[in-house]
């Protein structure tokens, strides 16, 4: 075994892999804090108290959880869900782009995350739900009926079914029970539990989809959402809670100045009596302030308690500094006299002498006081050669491209088509990316109508024209229509002069209306209708989350929280989304010749990857670096990597410490220039 200095050489800054912007708490990994008991545990038994009361007397319930930047309120999401998701329902509820869509969107987002699996379950959180059912469980002889005959019957019948519900939930005031009830029959069925998830988060679903379902209308209203949520904490009252988690509110359409569209939805849940349901509202500190004065009374009236979070003492940030180190720690003979080493407590009490900080921050201490550490056991203190290898701003771009990929990798894992995403966060995610380009005049809504915030326009940087672009993926042919219809209205009214349809899903066949408009605007025109590749929705829907990260004041780069201005500074020089073949086709960015096979541009990013781990961490062993680019990029072999590596030091780009040694000791570094 190698002793702990010779592991602090070789292996990644443990801190490194503290990922400091959290996000939506399905799939996101939030151990650390976890292993900390004591850490927000005031704050945790204070909402279970409130989710005690839900689950007692069924009413709804409202937690405002405020916190500085960096306190750890999305960590504490996440926790609260891993801790209580056997005793509730989880929904995860991100920032909307457009107030018209907000019921919508929190309905897709609720539903999205009932379909998760919950750790330790075999169920998705609606199948579960469903099967705990009182009208699914309680039976005269005790039974459940999910193992009885009756259920079979039930399930075999799907009128019976429906009927079955409506007698038992006569008194619920169910929203359009037959419908509702039909779909939920549908979730039992195999082969349509995928449509059935569909039509419950809102999706535009085809005419043949809709068929299979037994259904004439899709959930494209306000009002609609609304209700169809409010089923779900009505049927269920005799089961679990459903946890609304509202996170990083303060990205909303026009907060702080306006921010009663969130606090109108809390109030329409109460005032409506929308039954078994916790809402936790996070927000940080200074966007609550800014934003309280503009919310109604009788809105604030309907928030039960406001939690703040509070800062950590130093026991607990040497809990989680121990935490991180414990892998290093247990590879090392002899084991480091202290947990937390290299690190001391005389680092917390000068840096924070008031005897407490925030989770952030301890973090960002150890991974600059390990570092500094790190580059003192080589050359005496020095880093391996006599001045800087890179510059700050260098290594603040490098840190960014290794972010964007992180990133990337998970809205990959995430999003494997685009329909998974509504139409309005399709375009919003457009109009970042023109923003970030520096494209000028842009206007969201070209068209007019129910699907106006499926659109925007813009004008050309070389002519004095106005471009619009519509993004629709419904697959309802009447919906496309209403489209193509409001498309038609907009050029006859000269508001562009050009268009351009975004859409990869089918614009149906001549005997349709729709495709009849289509084919008059796009065939023979200079309008153009672009099928967007997965690929690109992976880049813009990458960039959005950053954006919203960086709005909420959770994007962390070398050190320091990365505001808006910054970050679209950092995607201009990185030139990350030059390479969204979307936005080449929309022509803002130059079109790419194509590589001569996807290999060669996958090890182009795996070679990136590698210099840019190189330049954050000063040096590192070399099989710890294939390693790392291996478990970024699960298409790449060790043998590559390795290539990779060697074009590298060919290049003069990085170097080999110690090359004599074994590969397994040998170390990288950067070549000074």
């Amino acid at each position: 075994m190698a002793s702990i200095d010779d592991i602090i050489k070789r292996e990644v800054n443990p801190f490194d892999l503290v990922n400091l912007r959290t996000g939506n708490f399905w799939g996101q990994n939030y151990e650390l804090e976890s292993i900390v008991e004591s850490i927000h545990q005031e704050a945790i038994t204070e909402i279970e108290g409130f989710l005690n009361l839900v689950t007692t007397d069924n009413g709804s319930r409202t937690v405002l959880l405020v916190g500085d930047s960096g306190s750890g309120k999305s960590y504490l999401l996440g926790r609260l869900k891993r801790t209580f998701n056997s005793k509730a329902f989880f929904a995860y509820i991100g920032p909307w782009v457009d107030n018209d869509y907000m019921w919508r969107h929190v309905l897709r987002n609720t539903v999205d995350s009932l379909i998760q699996v919950p750790e330790g379950q075999e169920d998705s959180q609606l199948i579960l739900w469903l099967k705990n059912l009182s009208v699914f469980t309680k039976t005269n002889l005790k039974k459940q009926l999910f193992n009885d005959s009756f259920w079979q019957l039930l399930l075999g019948d799907r009128q019976k079914f429906i009927n079955h519900l409506k007698k038992t939930y006569l008194k619920a005031g169910i929203y359009n029970p037959d419908i509702f009830f039909g779909v939920l029959h549908d979730l039992t069925d195999p082969e349509l539990y995928l449509l059935a998830c569909e039509w419950l988060r809102g999706d535009n679903l085809s005419e043949e989809s809709m068929q299979a379902l037994r259904l004439k209308h899709c959930i494209d209203a306000e009002d609609a959402a609304k209700n169809i949520l409010a089923n779900f904490g009505k049927i269920s009252t005799a089961t679990q809670p459903i946890v609304l988690c509202f996170d990083q509110v303060e990205t909303l359409p026009s907060w702080p100045s306006n921010p009663q569209a969130l606090f109108n939805i809390n109030t329409t849940i109460h005032s409506e009596n929308l039954k078994n349901f916790l809402i936790i509202i996070s927000i940080v500190t200074n966007g609550w302030k800014q934003s309280y004065r503009y919310i109604q009374q009788s809105d604030k009236a309907r928030i039960e308690r406001l939690i703040s979070l509070k800062s950590i003492d130093f026991t607990q940030v040497e809990a989680l500094w121990a935490y991180r180190l414990q892998p290093l720690h247990q590879e090392a003979n002899p084991k480091p006299d202290s947990p937390i080493f290299p690190l001391k407590r005389q680092l917390l009490e000068e840096n924070f002498p008031g005897g407490k900080t925030m989770p952030r921050n301890a973090f960002v201490l150890g991974r600059l006081e390990y570092q500094e550490y790190k580059l003192s056991l080589i050359n005496g203190g020095k880093t391996p050669d006599s001045k800087p290898p890179i510059t700050p701003e260098e290594r603040e771009q490098a840190e960014f491209q290794l972010l964007w990929q992180q990133e990337y990798k998970k809205v990959q894992a995430k999003i494997d088509k685009i329909s998974l995403l509504a139409a309005p966060d399709l375009i919003r995610m457009v109009q970042e990316a023109l923003e970030v380009l520096q494209v000028q005049a842009i206007k969201h809504r070209l068209i007019t109508g129910a699907y106006a915030g499926y659109s925007l326009s813009y004008q050309l940087p070389s002519k004095r024209e106005n471009v619009g672009i519509v993004w629709t993926e419904d697959g309802n042919m009447r919906s496309f229509f209403s489209v193509m219809n409001a498309c038609q209205k907009a050029i006859q009214q000269n508001l562009c002069q050009s268009l351009y349809l975004i859409r990869i899903g089918s614009v149906g066949n001549a005997k349709l209306a729709g495709y009849k408009i289509y084919s008059q605007i796009f065939t023979g025109t200079k309008h153009i209708h672009i099928k967007p590749n997965l690929t690109s929705v992976h880049y813009l829907a990458t960039y959005h989350s950053l954006v919203h990260s960086a709005q909420a004041q959770e994007l962390f780069v070398a050190g320091k929280v990365i505001a808006l201005p910054v970050l679209q500074s950092l995607i201009r020089d990185s030139k990350v989304l030059e390479q969204c073949t979307l936005l080449q086709d929309l022509g803002i960015v130059t079109k790419q010749k194509p590589d001569p096979g996807k290999t060669i541009k996958d090890l182009r990013q795996v070679k990136d990857f590698l210099l840019n781990l190189v330049k954050t961490q000063g040096y590192m062993g070399v099989p710890t670096l294939i390693s790392q680019g291996v478990n970024q990029f699960s298409n790449v072999e060790k043998t590559e990597t390795q290539h990779l590596i060697d074009l590298l030091c060919q290049e003069k780009k990085v170097k080999i410490i110690n090359p004599k040694s074994k590969l397994e000791d040998q170390l990288i570094c950067l070549v000074t220039r």
